[in-house]
């Protein structure tokens, strides 16, 4: 008895055109997602950022939050930084109106 197995390569039945189209579509998938991501993380920096702020507030100063959120101080100030930057950028349409 001979038995016969067949392979499909779905490479080699596509075109160089129909391969190049989908690893273009591939890459334009995995843009698109990491595009969405960093949106993702830079909405959470940002409200992370109104939260350290307002913990320095509670806190008192740079030095008693970053011991009580166990956070750097680098990173206190990082954030006290966005927070500001955030805050400038709300506030520069309400003052050209």
């Amino acid at each position: 008895m001979i038995l016969v197995v067949t392979v499909q390569n779905s490479d080699k039945t596509l075109s160089r055109k129909q391969r190049l189209q989908e690893k273009q579509r591939r890459q334009l998938s995995v843009v698109d997602t990491v595009d969405k991501a960093e949106a993702k993380v830079r909405k959470a920096e940002s409200e992370l950022a109104v939260a350290v702020a307002e913990a320095v507030q509670v806190f008192g100063d740079e030095k008693s939050a970053s011991e009580g959120l166990d956070m750097a101080p680098e990173a206190i100030r990082r954030f006290l930084r966005m927070a500001q930057e955030e805050t400038a950028k709300t506030e520069e349409p309400a003052e050209e109106a």
